[in-house]
């Protein structure tokens, strides 16, 4: 790739988006959850037991949740009886996943290091693939999307949670003036990192309308897509079929 990406608010190249969002995370790892609490006001929780819900794992199916170093949605999955491999780019959210399944008694998940948009698992290896607000860090989207059509079996389902923009228009505006001027001032002070979370906000800015992802995903070769907003579109559940 040698067109410049988004990064926030910045143009830059591909494998430096890739080198800084690993950064970002590497810092924000240990704070990680404690920070979606205070952005969402604890929402976030209610956020993925609903797109758990939606996702309806079963007993023994294969999932693969990618971008899902912290298990926050593994967790939920595996409860259910689903054979769940974790992914994250980033090793050092996923060994903050590795100490919080051990603390809470989970076991049986597995935990691999892995590019979404260079997966290194084989064709239809999995019944369903989730991935919860990590698509919009991931340098190439699209591509993205194709490896995760490419490890689904026939029959297999796409689940995405992912933040957005609202169309409602008084909540909008009141979003964004408190995501641009707390949300950082929060970062800075309950993990000393207001950059990091800057440039979250700004991720949320660039990412595509929830119809704009919704072609997307199906340019990728998936069916029935779809997605369900939440808060007018600030948070939505995209999902698609491989038929």
């Amino acid at each position: 790739m040698s067109d410049k990406v988004n990064f926030g608010d910045e143009l830059v190249d591909p494998d430096e988006k890739t080198r800084r969002v690993g950064a970002v995370f590497s810092s924000v790892a240990r704070r990680y959850d404690v920070m979606n609490d205070l952005m969402s006001g604890g929402m976030h929780r209610l956020w993925k037991n609903r797109f758990v819900a939606r996702v309806k794992p079963r007993s023994g199916e294969r999932i693969l949740d990618m971008a899902g170093g912290t298990g926050d949605i593994a967790f939920r999955m595996a409860k259910r009886g689903a054979k769940v491999t974790v992914a994250d780019i980033n090793p050092d959210m996923l060994g903050v996943g590795q100490e919080r399944s051990k603390e809470r008694g989970i076991e049986g998940l597995t935990w691999r290091v892995e590019d979404a948009a260079q997966l290194t698992v084989a064709d239809r290896s999995f019944d369903a693939y989730t991935i919860a607000f990590g698509i919009r860090n991931v340098t190439d989207i699209n591509a993205a999307l194709g490896e995760a059509f490419r490890v689904l079996a026939r029959g297999g389902r796409f689940y995405c949670l992912e933040f957005s923009t609202s169309d409602w228009p008084g909540f909008a505006k009141l979003y964004e003036s408190y995501s641009s001027a707390v949300i950082p001032r929060i970062g800075k002070a309950v993990a000393d990192d207001e950059a990091s979370y800057r440039y979250l906000v700004e991720s949320i800015r660039r990412f595509p309308k929830p119809d704009a992802f919704r072609q997307m995903i199906a340019a990728a070769g998936f069916t029935r897509s779809a997605f369900e907003p939440i808060l007018g579109g600030l948070v939505a559940i995209h999902s698609g079929w491989k038929i």
